[in-house]
């Protein structure tokens, strides 16, 4: 019980720094989809895309972990050699707040990966696309996709020669890929590192965190 112990607690001081590491990149990535070019003229006049605007990896990715990992991670140093402070409540408590973070995870994997197929919200010539003459504000690869189902995936990731259609904001398709795709990626490592920490705090509440006992 004691090897146990030892590898729950060092597993709590692993988990919860990388989760807080996470959890503020993913807050970042996302408030700079609000940003596109490095401005917040898009944000201001309403041309922010619908999947960026519900901030999934603010609330989903970013807060919910934020909280979790600072209790894991004040849990798990605490007790690096401690008598009594390393409880089973606190590994229970661990447990259910990583069971928040696996679901907040999961919700802006999702919402990330929809965002990510939908494409940005840009003013685009609509003429190229088919829908009348002109430039406007709207989506130019989602539209495109509801014309030909196979459109979106051929043209918008596979096919970068179409991401010009989009005149502003100046870079917006490379921005929105980006930062979705690395919203993906945080998303993806913060449900492994959640699983694992339900996990360890099963282990803590059979055993306890502390080393000394």
């Amino acid at each position: 019980p004691c090897r146990v112990a030892m590898c729950v607690g060092k597993c709590s001081r692993i988990v919860g720094p990388c989760l807080l590491v996470l959890g503020t990149l993913s807050v970042a990535a996302n408030i700079l989809l609000l940003f596109p070019s490095w401005t917040s003229k898009y944000l201001v006049e309403g041309h922010i895309s619908k999947d960026a605007k519900a901030v999934p990896g603010v609330w989903g990715g970013g807060i919910t972990v934020l909280l979790a990992a600072t209790h894991i991670t004040a849990v798990g140093w605490r007790c690096a050699g401690c008598s009594d402070c390393g409880t089973r409540r606190n590994a229970f408590i661990s447990a259910l707040l990583s069971k928040l973070v696996l679901l907040g995870a999961a919700a802006c994997f999702v919402l990330s990966g929809v965002g990510l197929t939908n494409g940005p919200l840009c003013f685009y010539n609509a003429t190229e696309r088919g829908r009348g003459h002109g430039t406007l504000w709207g989506y130019p690869f989602l539209d495109a996709s509801r014309q030909e189902p196979d459109a979106r995936a051929e043209n918008y990731l596979h096919d970068r020669h179409t991401w010009s259609i989009c005149l502003e904001p100046e870079g917006i398709v490379a921005w929105n890929v980006v930062l979705f795709s690395l919203l993906l990626l945080v998303s993806a490592a913060e449900m492994v590192l959640a699983s694992i920490q339900i996990l360890n705090g099963c282990l803590g509440c059979l055993c306890g965190f502390c080393e000394g006992k």
